[in-house]
């Protein structure tokens, strides 16, 4: 996708070199906005292979709102193996501590359960929340069916009473829904952006949730919005950048979705991309 090639691009001519968290130096800009029409194709990278199943299985887990890294491990899924809850296993660079870390199956409060449950006290991934929470992904669903107009169907992750027990403070932090036209758009803000590894990922999951709610609710799929602010790229990915630059973009695919009933009864094996061509996965190390 040329948008997304676009950013790339930006960081290069324009980003400006600092420290980070996790070691590596990144080239960064101050903002940046990702935008697709949901009608020209499902938004998977052509220019390197991005794999739908590992994408939709994490989407899963976060519309059910789990919490324990084993029920990813479960379905081959591995990209939360490196974290854990900061309040089981600090955060280190140490390489046993990191270790530690990775054999740790309790994430904590994140994405999914905060879409689920905001609001309630998170106790751990093998209990149930204490409290009444807030399931912000049934109230925004009802209110597309009973209310589409309306300016307010806001999902939020973002909870600062609970980042102390998160296994990461979100990244991309909320997502809102519109309707025009009889088309649902999706819109996200993200407040720390991995280029090279991590936005080809949310693209494709966002467009993915956008396609089920659409389903859900009987709407036309439309936009896709993402609204970037800290975009970087690791220093180390550089190399795997400018290849992915040489490469020429191919056509969309598309996503087929079978035997829907209900976003909350979906599974990521229901979902399938259909004529996706693409160039051969590119290597890119991941920064913890």
């Amino acid at each position: 996708m040329k948008q997304y090639l676009d950013i790339i691009n930006k960081i290069r001519t324009e980003g400006i070199i600092k420290k980070t968290r996790q070691g590596p130096d990144a080239f960064t800009i101050a903002g940046a906005m990702f935008e697709h029409d949901m009608e020209l194709g499902f938004p998977l990278l052509t220019t390197k292979t991005v794999p739908l199943r590992l994408v939709a299985s994490e989407l899963e887990f976060f519309i059910k709102g789990i919490t324990d890294k084993n029920w990813l491990r479960d379905q081959d899924n591995h990209i939360w193996d490196e974290w854990c809850s900061p309040d089981i296993i600090p955060y280190s660079h140490d390489p046993e501590i990191q270790k530690k870390m990775r054999e740790e199956r309790e994430l904590g409060p994140i994405y999914g359960w905060q879409w689920r449950n905001f609001g309630a006290k998170y106790i751990a991934h093998n209990h149930p929340p204490e409290g009444q929470g807030i399931d912000q992904l049934k109230n925004v669903i009802k209110m597309l069916k009973t209310n589409p107009h309306d300016r307010r169907m806001i999902v939020s992750a973002w909870n600062p009473v609970d980042f102390h027990r998160m296994a990461l403070p979100p990244c991309h932090y909320s997502f809102q829904v519109t309707v025009l036209n009889g088309r649902l758009n999706l819109l996200w803000n993200q407040r720390s952006i991995d280029t090279a590894l991590g936005l080809p990922f949310n693209i494709a999951s966002y467009a993915l949730l956008l396609h089920l709610l659409a389903k859900e609710v009987g709407l036309k799929e439309g936009k896709l919005v993402g609204f970037l602010a800290d975009v970087h790229v690791f220093v180390n990915h550089v190399a795997g950048l400018k290849e992915q630059l040489s490469r020429e973009p191919m056509s969309l695919s598309k996503i087929k979705t079978e035997n829907f009933t209900s976003i909350f009864d979906w599974k990521s094996t229901d979902s399938k991309v259909e004529n996706y061509h693409h160039h051969p996965r590119i290597k890119f190390e991941i920064a913890v």
